[in-house]
């Protein structure tokens, strides 16, 4: 005989129902689950677009603020050079390059160029408004995906804690109610024993 025969049919809301055999643990504890629930669904909803959305205005702002500036090799790159060496997919390497920003003031730092560049190359760099070098910004596309990508990391991890809180409450509350199920039986199951005798 399957067992759901022993167990009777899943009755859904069984604990907001009346029923005289409902005892004040069984409510509380659907009012926990259903707290639990709704905070988790908030929590992660909200933190995961408040993520998503400051992760996509900051690289939006990078977008704007960060520009390609013309720079130069300023000594011989490490590395031979070949035919392949000025193609995009050639061997890249680091080496100093100098650069001048809008105001006039130059500025020096490490970027990725060709190998065996000869000192004077130029190549295209990414710098900041104060002139610091920064990587190539992310596309709009780029930028969309990432911002879904940390929102709904975030946004999963911020449901987990009021989840896992609700599942520790729920399981306090069932031990409470197995430990006074426990001391009723220890008290009326020798009775029962002498009525049924």
């Amino acid at each position: 005989m399957p067992l759901k025969a022993f167990r009777g049919p899943k009755v859904w809301l069984w604990r907001w129902r009346r029923n005289p055999l409902k005892r004040r643990a069984d409510t509380m504890e659907a009012w926990v689950l259903l707290g639990a629930w709704l905070l988790t669904l908030l929590a992660g909803v909200l933190a995961g677009l408040a993520a998503a959305r400051s992760v996509e205005d900051g690289l939006a702002r990078e977008r704007v603020e960060w520009h390609p500036v013309v720079a130069h090799v300023t000594e011989r790159a490490p590395g031979s050079a070949g035919p392949e060496s000025d193609s995009s997919d050639g061997e890249r390497v680091w080496a100093r390059v100098g650069w001048t920003v809008a105001d006039g003031s130059a500025h020096t730092g490490q970027a990725r160029v060709p190998a065996g560049s000869r000192a004077g190359t130029p190549v295209t760099v990414w710098t900041d408004p104060q002139g610091h070098l920064v990587t190539r910004p992310v596309t709009a596309a780029e930028a969309h995906f990432r911002s879904a990508l940390i929102g709904g990391l975030v946004g999963l991890s911020a449901a987990a804690v009021p989840f896992v809180a609700g599942l520790v409450a729920r399981g306090r509350l069932e031990r409470r109610r197995m430990d006074r199920w426990d001391a009723e039986w220890a008290r009326l199951g020798p009775q029962w024993g002498r009525m049924t005798g």
